[in-house]
């Protein structure tokens, strides 16, 4: 009898030890009893009883990263493209993500896909390359708020990559070398005139410089020749005044008149007109000559 006790609670020991659970960091399980939702197991430790409780579903509540393969989508202007995108996501309910769709996650994919079709169906091929931060968003958006029935939060949603085809490749890369051809060519001309304008403006500044340099030189030259005439006239006024200051008579004079013209006849001129003065000169000269011998 001892021994029947004995096995019945190590059965009982081993039941309850086989229906223990530990539910780990960010990890909830959804419990069943007699096949309806019960209750939803969060961190610790959890006994269910044998029987009649179920464990549904174990989830992982750490965000979740979906990289989708390229997806065919047309564009506005019926150009086929393929584009990559990848959704970042996290369970928040579990209960919703167990009961609300079947396969969630497949659920996810074709939403996504469906998403970027509409999108892109509304931009032409310009706008679909250039705008990726609008696409992120308005994809974020949508599938934020079709997913919440599902126990399902996205929180970020990005365009991995973008594959045109290979015509519009080729006309992209003729495109970019054609404009990348008309900007050298704008830079290369900018270069040509300002480097006229810069030979122009050498030569303008050195006119400028040599018709300032000769215009100085005329001014000195001037003012040079107008010193000279000063001091020449300034000469004779003195001289004229040391004559009043001697008192000299008229035959000091005449002789000085006399010798005024022995300088311009020096024999350089071939024709002298002689003053009628000139004779009284020599007689005056003459006279002084025989006094000094005598």
């Amino acid at each position: 009898m001892v021994y029947v006790v004995v096995a019945l609670l190590v059965i009982v020991v081993l039941f309850v030890i086989a229906n223990i659970r530990m539910i780990s960091q960010s990890q909830a399980a959804v419990i069943e009893r007699l096949g309806a939702y019960c209750s939803t197991w969060q961190v610790g430790l959890h006994v269910k009883l044998p029987f009649i409780d179920r464990v549904v579903n174990k989830v992982s509540l750490k965000e979740k990263v979906l990289d989708f393969p390229p997806q065919p989508v047309i564009t506005k202007d019926n150009v086929t493209m393929m584009i990559d995108t990848v959704v970042y996501f996290q369970i928040t309910d579990p209960k919703l993500y167990t009961y609300g769709v079947e396969k969630p996650i497949n659920a996810l994919e074709n939403l996504s896909a469906t998403t970027l079709r509409n999108i892109i169906g509304d931009l032409e091929l310009d706008q679909t390359l250039t705008s990726r931060d609008v696409i992120n968003t308005k994809m974020r958006s949508i599938l934020d708020e079709a997913t919440d029935p599902w126990g399902i939060k996205v929180n970020r949603v990005e365009v991995k990559n973008i594959i045109p085809p290979e015509a519009i490749k080729e006309a992209m890369e003729k495109q970019m070398r054609a404009e990348r051809e008309r900007r050298e060519a704008i830079l290369i001309a900018e270069g040509q005139k300002q480097s006229a304008i810069l030979v122009a403006e050498g030569k303008k500044q050195s006119m400028i410089l040599e018709a300032e340099a000769q215009k100085e030189a005329a001014v000195q030259k001037a003012r040079g020749e107008a010193e000279a005439i000063r001091e020449v006239q300034k000469a004779k006024a003195q001289g004229i005044a040391m004559l009043r200051e001697a008192a000299a008579d008229e035959a000091v004079i005449k002789l000085r008149s006399l010798e005024a013209f022995e300088k311009a006849a020096d024999g350089k001129a071939t024709k002298i007109i002689v003053p009628s003065e000139i004779q009284g000169l020599a007689a005056l000269a003459a006279g002084i000559t025989e006094t000094v011998k005598n």
